[in-house]
């Protein structure tokens, strides 16, 4: 089974919660918006453990390091071959810095033609509850977690 691991950052603003989300790149997302956006995450590499995945992960796919310790959130099995692990955090970053890692791919399909495009083209502080109609479907649990941590610290 595949495993990927990500980070969820969130900040507190005017008594509102607001979550860094991230919008994917490429053809295939470039006219959607609802359901279209996702916690920053990706594939274990061989041998690694999740922790530094989930921070190598999160640097490749916004620009932003985090240095400092994560907390569990859940775990949740995605689909019938993976399985993703997020980690979350408190922390406030100017989003200025943001951009992605690439990935090539033949478009339009067939037409022999290689473009580059980054692996998400936006990023965003997002109300926690507005997020539930933004973010992948079935990322959503990873919201309604982030809420229950929230109000035991």
């Amino acid at each position: 089974m595949k495993r990927s691991a990500g980070i969820l950052v969130y900040k507190k603003e005017n008594d509102k919660i607001k979550i860094l989300l991230c919008h994917p790149g490429g053809p295939y997302w470039e006219n959607t918006n609802l359901h279209s956006w996702g916690i920053p995450k990706g594939e274990l590499d061989k041998g690694e453990n999740q922790i530094n995945a989930a921070k190598r992960e999160f640097k490749e796919e916004t620009n932003l390091s985090i240095d400092t310790e994560l907390d569990y959130l859940y775990t949740k099995k995605v689909s019938n071959n993976k399985l993703v692990t997020i980690f979350f955090i408190e922390k406030d970053f100017d989003l200025k810095e943001c951009k992605s890692n690439t990935f090539s791919l033949e478009w339009p399909k067939g037409s022999k033609k290689i473009n580059e495009y980054p692996e998400n083209d936006k990023f965003e502080w997002i109300d926690i509850d507005e997020a539930y109609d933004l973010i992948f479907k079935q990322q959503t649990i990873f919201l309604d977690k982030l809420k229950e941590k929230i109000k035991e610290v």
